[in-house]
């Protein structure tokens, strides 16, 4: 679904991430790990297309992306759910959702089946439809930047340190989330520092430091190894 071969991609001029190589077929639900500084967010921001490689190729289901702007690429079925969130603080629930599908306006029929989907994945979100975006908590915000990404109807989602500031409660509960989204016929390939909650509910995984990949595997043997637990799991 999803190929790289030897990206690299410059921020002013430096050398984030260098020489990036991987797949990730149909279905799949894989990890991108690392610490921070690593490169994660810069991989998934070349994918996306808001950032160009200076090398390398990037494929989509067969179709060439590294040179299209990141709405035709969100057109094609692939979006970014980014760091930070990103929502519009002083739109309500509703607009921000409505905002996920500008892509598909004209899909009003389709957008209402978006809606009800993510609201029964969300409920809170239903509740709370009126409601400003700015005065959720900070878990009900990653809820509802996921549910925004989700209107765009992706068949690949990528998520960006969904977990980053989140309470390990909600931490939990956004895992079990997530791993339904994958298991209702969504790819997905997560990025995150809590390596321990990525590889538990992954498939597979890459480790990224210094802009590289330095490992990749099934996530369960990820787990197992020594330098990944020494480094990323603390155990």
């Amino acid at each position: 679904m999803l190929k790289l071969e030897g990206v690299s991609t410059k921020i002013g001029g430096n050398k984030v991430i260098e020489n990036i190589s991987l797949e990730i077929k149909e279905g799949e639900f894989v990890s991108l790990i690392g610490a921070n500084g690593a490169g994660k967010t810069t991989l998934m921001r070349t994918i996306a297309g808001v950032l160009k490689p200076f090398q390398g190729s990037i494929t989509f289901r067969g179709i060439p992306i590294d040179r299209l702007s990141p709405d035709r690429i969100v057109r094609h079925g692939l979006c970014l759910c980014p760091e930070g969130r990103k929502l519009f603080p002083q739109l309500s629930v509703y607009k921000n959702l409505l905002l996920g599908a500008y892509s598909r306006k004209s899909d009003r029929q389709g957008i209402q089946r978006s809606l009800k989907r993510v609201y029964e994945i969300f409920p809170v979100l239903e509740e709370r439809n009126d409601q400003l975006a700015g005065t959720f908590s900070g878990g009900e915000q990653q809820m509802l930047a996921i549910a925004r990404a989700l209107m765009s109807e992706p068949k690949l989602l990528m998520l960006d340190e969904p977990s980053m500031g989140l309470a390990p409660m909600l931490v939990d509960t956004l895992a079990e989330i997530i791993k339904g989204i994958n298991e209702s016929g969504t790819t997905v390939l997560l990025s995150e520092q809590n390596a321990y909650m990525a590889l538990s509910i992954t498939h597979r995984g890459y480790v990224l430091e210094n802009g590289t990949i330095v490992l990749a595997g099934a996530s369960c043997e990820l787990s197992d190894n020594d330098l990944v637990k020494k480094a990323y799991i603390g155990a």
